[in-house]
């Protein structure tokens, strides 16, 4: 247990890391889904070709190269940045499309009448969809849209093959150092991760319940 103890400060550090990622990814691939949703039903000829490429490519480039282009690639280009500032970048965009297509199924759920009544009072697209489609996909994709947070969650460990002293680097160093407990180590790992995903599920659940609009 003092063996333990002593390692307390280096998960915790792990742990913040991740929260780091999760939270400023999380809340970036948000807006930029959100932005990206909108263009795909944009009347816009350009903005749907942009939205439909951007979220084919992101959502079929495998997370580990999204990772090795922003931790080598761009560097080598001659941007400079922290390593975790990268890992955030990378999340941000291999998250954005998942979050664009669960809001373009609510936004698809979302009776025409609603738009045609929009326009038909002189609200322009813009206003239409932020004011009268978008908040009504909202509450009707909250489980889907947590199960991709709950993926980022799981998916920030990649950042650790990267330089990223995340959770799961903190964890892969300590097993490393300390082969007699490591049982112990990836137990309290776990526990970590759950700590956040489980919490997310039944705020999801509870959300649920009460702000969303039936189809």
């Amino acid at each position: 247990m003092e063996q333990l103890a002593s390692l307390m400060p280096v998960f915790w550090e792990g742990f913040r890391v991740t929260l780091l990622l999760l939270a400023v990814s999380g809340v970036l691939a948000l807006v930029i889904g959100t932005v990206i949703a909108a263009m795909r039903i944009s009347p816009v000829g350009s903005l749907r070709v942009f939205g439909a490429v951007w979220t084919e490519i992101a959502r079929n480039t495998p997370l580990t190269l999204v990772f090795f282009f922003f931790a080598f690639i761009v560097p080598f280009l001659g941007v400079r940045l922290p390593y975790v500032v990268l890992a955030i970048f990378a999340l941000t965009y291999y998250t954005s499309p998942f979050v664009a297509e669960a809001l373009r199924s609510g936004i698809n759920g979302v009776p025409v009448g609603q738009a045609e009544a929009a326009r038909s009072i002189g609200l322009g697209f813009g206003q239409t969809v932020t004011l009268v489609v978008l908040p009504q996909a909202f509450r009707m994709t909250i489980p889907p849209l947590i199960n991709v947070f709950i993926a980022l969650t799981k998916n920030t460990s990649v950042a650790g093959g990267f330089f990223v002293a995340e959770l799961f680097a903190s964890t892969r160093e300590l097993a490393n150092a300390n082969g007699n407990i490591v049982i112990a180590i990836l137990l309290i790992t776990a526990a970590l991760y759950l700590v956040v995903t489980v919490p997310l599920g039944l705020f999801a659940g509870q959300l649920e319940k009460r702000v969303v609009v039936g189809r």
